[in-house]
């Protein structure tokens, strides 16, 4: 059956197999509508439209709804209550469409995200980083960053300082939870899927190497679920500032690297990147293409200074980041206070 539109105004016929149309005196009309036409209004104008109703409608405003909350959740949660949240998936764009998969789209996006740490101990002081998670000031870090520390003291990206309290540790994970007190609007990283992350991903670091504040380096993922081991001793952290070790204790492939890790210590999968890192590095991120954080920096390999000649350790494309979904799936017990 065929359909054809006769001039405005006029109903379409129906054309069935077999039946013959010589300019409109032969034909098939449909059956009359089961209401009325409507005519034109009283008033020779023109009737609304009828709105739709029923089961298409809601579907409509349904589609809408998701498609606002599947492309910005963040902005409506941020608009809505006034609080800026970190959001979770990789498939959330951080970067602006102009500036997609470069290295300097993605240190602008994120450089306001990420923060340098300064713990102190009765043993010293350590230099670390760290990666804004709520707006209020919530903060991911390494433990081996703030084990020990009776001082923990935070610069933004801005310059501006926060002293910070301890809420949380896990040193078989290597993670800590810290947070800023009296902040607020701070701009909240996205976090990641690091289960979708490949081999040969490209890749951003962000962190406070040496004290230098918002450094930025980019690599590619090389290796996914290394087993690293490091200290969960306080002392590690005065390694990482230069000590005789050269960084922070590190086991690999039944290595140890940068000094003994000690009777304490703990092993956990890793990301492996070449991107390069460096002691400060410890708490900071590992950053997609898209701006979302899949992995916090927490060991790298250097050479002592009695492995090469040429002075100092420095990093040779051998760093490990801790998975963010390891982060999501410790999060709730961090904010819970607990420390072990």
């Amino acid at each position: 059956m065929t359909e054809s539109f006769r001039r405005d105004g006029e109903y379409p016929t129906q054309q069935f197999p077999g039946t013959v149309h010589h300019g409109g005196t032969q034909g098939a009309y449909p059956p009359p509508p089961s209401y009325a036409p409507e005519g034109p209004a009283p008033d020779g104008g023109h009737r609304p439209r009828r709105r739709a109703k029923g089961p298409v409608a809601l579907l409509t405003a349904v589609a809408l709804a998701a498609a606002a909350v599947g492309g910005g959740t963040a902005y409506a949660v941020q608009e809505l209550t006034g609080k800026s949240s970190s959001t979770s998936g990789s498939g959330t764009n951080v970067v602006p469409t102009s500036q997609r998969g470069t290295v300097s789209g993605v240190a602008e996006a994120v450089s306001p995200s990420i923060v340098e740490i300064s713990a102190s101990s009765a043993q010293g002081k350590a230099t670390g980083s760290g990666v804004i998670i709520t707006g209020d000031g919530e903060i991911i870090t390494n433990n081996h960053v703030v084990s020990g520390a009776s001082n923990v003291k935070v610069r933004t990206n801005d310059g501006k300082t926060y002293n910070a309290k301890v809420v949380g540790t896990d040193s078989k994970k290597d993670l800590a939870l810290i947070k800023l007190e009296g902040a607020s609007g701070l701009k909240a990283a996205s976090l990641g899927d690091s289960d979708n992350v490949k081999v040969g991903d490209q890749v951003v670091a962000i962190g406070s190497p040496e004290g230098l504040t918002g450094t930025v380096t980019s690599g590619i993922i090389s290796a996914l679920d290394r087993d690293v081991t490091v200290s969960t001793d306080g002392g590690q952290q005065q390694q990482q500032q230069g000590g005789s070790g050269g960084g922070w204790p590190f086991e690999y492939g039944g290595e140890q690297f940068n000094g003994d890790t000690g009777s304490s210590k703990t092993t956990y999968k890793a990301l492996q990147t070449d991107a390069s890192l460096n002691p400060g590095n410890s708490g900071g991120a590992l950053i997609d293409m898209n701006g979302n954080i899949i992995g916090i920096n927490s060991a790298m390999y250097s050479p002592s200074s009695s492995q090469q000649s040429g002075g100092g350790s420095g990093s040779v494309g051998l760093g490990f980041a801790i998975p963010v979904n390891t982060v999501k799936a410790d999060l709730a017990d961090l904010r819970d206070g607990v420390k072990n």
